[in-house]
């Protein structure tokens, strides 16, 4: 059998694809890899400074110094089924509050989901409403209906706490509402749940008002605490109004 002058063994001899005298050859007497003497090798990305970030604008935030950041409550992928394939946006359900008897509901859509947050923002503040409010709790047992959805609304004792879950809690804390006992009792949809929850609190009314139509007086129609407790929360509520409009 004819001798092998190809240069074999580890490091591959004199041979021009081995790994002997080579500056990258990977055999025991290379210097190994990429790195070796190359300029630049084995450092990364160099000695390129940072790239500076621009500001982003907050989705969430309310454009009134009055009201709280948005809360957001569910954000779903909906998908429309097109000729060359699915096309993917993004619905965000917010809620938005100043924790003094103001509340609104958004629902926004976009192809991103900090411009869905954005959009819900907006329909929220045009959908502020004033809540009427015993104190810290709600001034009459209600239940809410919009569609499916159906939620029950009940004053509660100072330190009971909120007593709720999923889209009523985050719209009953945005509202100022610290002390309530609350349950859905139809639809377990987010949406279902939440304009339910909106149209309870609509639907509170005024204990000086309902006392007026019945011709009653207030200490008549509902108990003396939640009625002491709603004449401070008026109070207080009047109080803050000039502040607000001097701000």
């Amino acid at each position: 059998m004819p001798p092998n002058n190809r240069g074999g063994g580890p490091g591959g001899g004199n041979r021009p694809g081995g790994g002997g005298n080579r500056p990258g050859g990977g055999g025991p007497g290379g210097q190994g890899g990429r790195g070796g003497d190359r300029p630049g090798g084995g450092g990364g990305r160099g000695n390129r400074p940072p790239r500076e970030r621009e500001p982003r604008d907050n989705p969430r935030a309310s454009g009134d110094a009055t009201l709280h950041e948005s809360r957001v409550i569910n954000i779903n992928r909906v998908a429309k089924v097109v000729k060359g394939g699915r096309r993917f946006s993004f619905t965000a359900l917010v809620v938005i509050g100043d924790g003094n008897g103001r509340v609104g509901l958004g629902y926004g859509k976009a192809k991103e989901v900090p411009l869905a947050i954005q959009k819900g923002t907006e329909e929220a503040r045009k959908n502020l409403f004033k809540v009427p409010l015993a104190g810290s709790t709600v001034t009459h047992p209600i239940i809410g209906e919009t569609g499916a959805g159906r939620v029950l609304l009940k004053p509660a004792a100072p330190g009971t706490g909120v007593i709720a879950g999923g889209a009523a809690r985050a719209i009953l804390e945005e509202a100022g509402i610290r002390d309530v006992l609350c349950k859905s009792l139809g639809s377990p949809n987010h949406i279902n749940v939440a304009r339910a929850t909106i149209a309870g609190l609509k639907g509170l009314k005024r204990p000086d008002e309902v006392a007026k139509a019945r011709g009653l007086s207030p200490e008549e129609i509902m108990p003396n605490a939640i009625w002491q407790a709603y004449k401070e929360s008026e109070r207080e509520r009047r109080s803050s109004e000039p502040e607000r409009a001097a701000g």
